[in-house]
This record gives structure tokens, C-alpha cells and sequence, in this order.
């Protein structure tokens, strides 16, 4: 996720709330200076998941894929609508949108698809791919406050990008789609907060709405970071116990710490992406209660930043479509292993 705020030395907000989204400007974290014995730094829940060898390191070789330009709409079967929040510890490129705000063409939240046979038949999952590519030509909508309980965020934000432009409502939706597809080979009935296809949005409010609704079984709201150089690997977001206005998430804190041990377990063996060196003190987990799209959940919800876009070793890795196809692969593993207990 990326924050708005000052440019590309900052530290990336996950979301502007829940759904990251500040800039460079936006938190920092302190990195560690070397990377202690994995086994010691993973809390219990977390041993048995990193002790695990990865046999191959993640495919470099693809180029990034190029989504439909900001704005546009990308044609694909089972589209559905996008969910994210705004960040709040990274500072990635700035995040200020300077267009001016267009009318608001959005669909409504399409149906769930999938459902087929599998382990996961009966099981709805929710994907939340932050951001929105054409965030950022509707400042006026996406800067609005909205109201996450216990204060008000930015309706949205615009996310952070690497060096060379290719932003994180871009990685997020390719991640997003390739592990909604293999969520449904597993049976599962998948429902995205947004695919590309609504012209801005939608606010963390309603992209936490969107999984309350399908009553989902599981949601993940899919993000990249946006630190400081230097600063790399990737941490799951959990949700704190936070009791404030429309916000109650004391029924959903231990299932959604579930959901994201396993989840980073999964994607550690997956994809070889070390835990953050700067924050998470080296687990690969981070408690916050200033997310959205967390505050405002009734389902197990968990954010992942998958890397950090401002980082060189990261970038070779969350621009490459094999190793896009890992991360998903990761995250599904451990939705998969969370539902079926």
C-alpha cells in the first residue's frame, strides 16, 4: 500500500486506512540491520511455517504486466467490484492527486463467482485488490473522510508505484486475479471489491461492507509497500481489538490472526520473500487499528504487503509475472489451510 505524502524516501502506507495509502511522506519504520535466525524471530504460531526450505527462488524473468490504462475498464469474466483502505506506515511516491475529479461511472458489485466442486465448495471468499488505477483522476472522491469507527480516513488513496511507474493498483489487481482463479479451482465462491471496472474507489468503508455482505468465509485486501530503499520483504496486517462507533472487531481478532499466521507461513514458502526487516520485528506480522477496512469488518480479514515497491530486490520480484503467480499461489495456500482448518 502507499500513503500520500512526501515522495519516494517516505514509507508506504498500506492502505489509507485499511487499504494503505499514503506516500513517501507517510510513516517510517526502522529497518533491522541483519536478519536473525528466522526460527527465533517467528513467534510460535509461526515456527512450523518458517522453518520450511524453499526449493526454488521466484521467476524473473517475465516483464510487468500492463493493465488498462487508469480509468478504463478491463473486460473479464466474473468481474467484480474492489475494496481497499488507506495506508498508513510507508512513505512511496507521492500520492496527491492534481487531476481534476470526473464524474463517478461505477457497476454494481457483480455476482460471486465460483462455487463449483472442491475442498472449498460452500466457502465464499472476499479479495480486496487496494487501490484503483484511476484513483488518482478523482481526488475530490477518494479524499473525502469517511468515518472507520474509531476516526476518519480518506475514502481511498491512490497507492504508491516503483521507480519506472508501475503502480501498486496495478500489481494488486493482477495478484488479485490470479488468486481468485485458483480460489475457484478449489471450489471456493470469489468475489473481488473491485476489478478495474468502476472509475475510482471504492472507499475503505464500502470495501469492508463488501465482505460483510457476501458474509465471507475469509477476506485479504492485497497490497505492496511503498518504504525506503533498503527496506524490503513482506508483512500481513491483523486487526486490533478496537470498539469505537460502527467498529467491533473483538468477534473477528483471533480468527483473522489465524488467517494471517497462516497465510504468511504460505507465502514465505512460496515465494522465498523474506518477513519485513522493518516492521513486524522479523514474524511477518503487524497489529494496527487506524485500517478501514479492518476496523469496519464482521469477516477474518487480513491485509498482506507483498514487498516494497521502492526497493530494488523486491521491485525484480513484484514485476515479474512468475513471481506474481507465487504470491497468489502463497495467499491461496493459506486461505486454503485456514478454511479448512
Amino acid at each position: 500500500m502507499s500513503y500520500v505524502g512526501p515522495e519516494p524516501d517516505g514509507f508506504d502506507d498500506f492502505y489509507r486506512d485499511d487499504d494503505p495509502g499514503q506516500g513517501p511522506g507517510g510513516r517510517r519504520f526502522r529497518g533491522r540491520p541483519a536478519l536473525i535466525a528466522l526460527a527465533a524471530l517467528v513467534p510460535t504460531a509461526l515456527a512450523a511455517y518458517l522453518v520450511w526450505q524453499v526449493v526454488s527462488g521466484p521467476g524473473e524473468s517475465e516483464p510487468p504486466q500492463v493493465l488498462p490504462a487508469p480509468g478504463t475498464s478491463s473486460a473479464s469474466s466474473d468481474a467484480s467490484p474492489q475494496d481497499s483502505d488507506a495506508k498508513a506506515p510507508s512513505a512511496p511516491p507521492s500520492k496527491t492527486a492534481t487531476s481534476p475529479a470526473a464524474p463517478r461511472t461505477s457497476k454494481a458489485p457483480s455476482k460471486p463467482a465460483g462455487g463449483g466442486s472442491g475442498p472449498l465448495r460452500g466457502k465464499v471468499v472476499v479479495i480486496d485488490p487496494g487501490h484503483n488505477p484511476g484513483n488518482f483522476q478523482h481526488p475530490a472522491d477518494i479524499n473525502r473522510q469517511v468515518n472507520v469507527g474509531n476516526a476518519s480516513k480518506e475514502c481511498d488513496t491512490t497507492g504508491t508505484s516503483t521507480n519506472a511507474g508501475y503502480t501498486e493498483a496495478q500489481f494488486t489487481l493482477d495478484v488479485s486475479r490470479r488468486l481468485r482463479t485458483l480460489l475457484q479451482e478449489q471450489g471456493a465462491t470469489v468475489k473481488l471489491t473491485q476489478n478495474g471496472d468502476r472509475a475510482w474507489g471504492p472507499c475503505v468503508t464500502e470495501r469492508a461492507a463488501i465482505g460483510n455482505e457476501a458474509k465471507a468465509d475469509a477476506a485479504i485486501s492485497v497490497h505492496a509497500d511503498g518504504s525506503a530503499a533498503g527496506n524490503r520483504g513482506f508483512h500481513v496486517i491483523l486487526p486490533a481489538s478496537v470498539q469505537a462507533g460502527a467498529a467491533d472487531t473483538r468477534p473477528i481478532v483471533a480468527s483473522s490472526r489465524d488467517l494471517g499466521e497462516r497465510i504468511a507461513g504460505k507465502f514465505l514458502q512460496a515465494t522465498g520473500q523474506p518477513p519485513s526487516n522493518y516492521i513486524g520485528g522479523g514474524t511477518g506480522l503487524d497489529t494496527r487499528s487506524d485500517l478501514g477496512g479492518l476496523n469496519l469488518s464482521t469477516v477474518p480479514k487480513v491485509f498482506i504487503e507483498c514487498g516494497n515497491m521502492r526497493d530494488t530486490q523486491d521491485v525484480n520480484r513484484l514485476t515479474s509475472g512468475a513471481w506474481r503467480q507465487k504470491a497468489a499461489q502463497g495467499i491461496s495456500e493459506g486461505i486454503v489451510s485456514f478454511l479448512r482448518g
